[in-house]
């Protein structure tokens, strides 16, 4: 898929998101890779046969203090991987689509101050397929 058809779909899912969820997401870029770097990688420590569909840097909403956004402060990021992604999809547009948005929706949540368990239970619980 060209770059610019799944960034597209990234518009689409984050649109997607209920407004409530939207208009409290502060000071994040959303960026697309092709897979994760090494830095990443050795962050997550992932075996050589693992990878991740997408990735939250920054400090959580939970965590800003009274001081966030003193001076200059880069935002966070959420980034997604898209050739990891189209793997998991197989490559059809429709799983593609399917798999950024509940990507996005993890990546969200950890932003909003959800650990990996709290993320993967609350994905339990609507009933999500998630790969790591």
């Amino acid at each position: 898929m060209q770059r610019a058809a799944f960034e597209k779909l990234i518009d689409e899912s984050f649109a997607l998101l209920p407004e409530r969820i939207r208009e409290r997401i502060s000071n994040v870029a959303i960026l697309v890779e092709d897979e994760p770097n090494a830095e990443v990688r050795g962050k997550e420590e992932l075996a050589e046969d693992e990878t991740l569909l997408g990735y939250y840097h920054g400090i959580p909403l939970a965590e800003r203090g009274s001081d966030y956004g003193v001076g200059m402060t880069l935002p966070d990021t959420i980034t997604l991987y898209q050739l990891p992604i189209e793997d998991e999809a197989d490559e059809s547009p429709e799983e593609v689509r399917r798999v950024i948005a509940e990507t996005l929706w993890h990546e969200v949540a950890h932003h909003f101050g959800m650990d990996e368990g709290e993320v993967r239970s609350k994905e339990r619980a609507r009933g999500r397929r998630r790969g790591r």
